[in-house]
């Protein structure tokens, strides 16, 4: 500790003590990612093979079906042709612009990073709502996740796994996934014990009324945080570009760094394009999905 009065100064470490921690720590990361980086790297290797195979079908496939597609997917999830023609114009420009292969890849990974937050989400947040026990622990951990800035996690993983898709996706997982994870929590939760309680009485187990009652009846819950995953997934583009992720954020880092106003903007302006396609979609299909439930007759 150092010598000087603690009246006076904040009692505080060494600067050689705290040399010295950072070094153990800095070693001991490295002697880990020496040791266990080539298996961690061969786990996550499946995934990039997908994501990689992903980009190409989006990039390969000819321009108008992808929009025929999207069209088709946004008809089914809104029931809105006032959505669908948003959406086929809001293409069209991206296309027009020269945007087109950019959007394709940042489409991939968004649609990559959401699937998994939920894979990984959902059932955690099941989990938690079944669990005050898990909740105590999980609860703090997704506070870390979304106060920490994304730039301190990227650095153990770039140390892991070196710069490319696999470090970007991983970090969009950890940032996107606390929403859908505490509002399935929520929406399991909210359930009227009443209708729990009717439930049990038909004789119902505990895992059908959880397939049967709770997720149906939560659902517009959790649709809100898959929603609000999506949004997170999206504004961590340009953070992800960093470290070597292609898509719509790298013109925009190259515009930051050479000051090329309009290249940022258009591309900026591409990333607000599929965020608000991605949102107004999913806000959708979770008031549709809203609307079956409480059994009101839609188109």
């Amino acid at each position: 500790m150092s010598d000087k009065s603690w009246l006076t100064e904040f009692p505080q470490l060494d600067r050689g003590e705290l040399r010295d921690i950072r070094k153990y720590l800095d070693s001991g990361y490295r002697e880990f990612s020496r040791e266990y980086g080539d298996s961690i790297e061969a786990f996550f290797d499946p995934l990039l093979q997908f994501l990689v195979w992903f980009e190409k079908l989006l990039l390969s496939t000819p321009w108008w079906l992808v929009i025929g597609v999207i069209s088709a997917l946004v008809w089914l999830a809104s029931r809105s042709w006032k959505l669908c023609l948003g959406v086929v114009a809001a293409l069209l420009l991206i296309g027009y612009f020269g945007m087109w292969e950019n959007t394709m890849r940042t489409t991939s990974i968004i649609l990559v990073c959401t699937s998994l937050a939920i894979i990984i989400g959902i059932p955690i947040g099941i989990a938690m709502a079944r669990s005050d026990r898990v909740q105590s622990i999980v609860t703090p951990l997704m506070d870390v996740m979304q106060t920490m800035p994304a730039f301190v996690y990227l650095i153990p993983v770039v140390m892991l796994l070196g710069i490319g898709k696999i470090p970007g996706v991983i970090a969009v997982v950890i940032y996107a996934i606390p929403p859908v994870i505490r509002l399935t929590n929520l929406g399991i939760r909210l359930v009227d014990k009443e209708v729990l309680e009717a439930a049990t009485a038909f004789g119902a187990s505990p895992l059908q009324r959880l397939l049967n009652v709770q997720l149906p009846l939560s659902m517009p819950t959790i649709m809100a945080g898959i929603n609000q995953t999506i949004m997170m997934a999206l504004s961590m583009v340009v953070i992800a570009s960093m470290i070597g992720v292609k898509g719509l954020g790298q013109p925009v880092l190259k515009s930051i760094t050479n000051q090329y106003f309009a290249l940022g903007l258009l591309n900026g302006l591409a990333i607000v394009a599929l965020a608000i396609i991605f949102d107004r979609v999913s806000q959708a299909f979770a008031k549709r999905t809203q609307r079956h439930m409480q059994g009101v007759q839609h188109d």
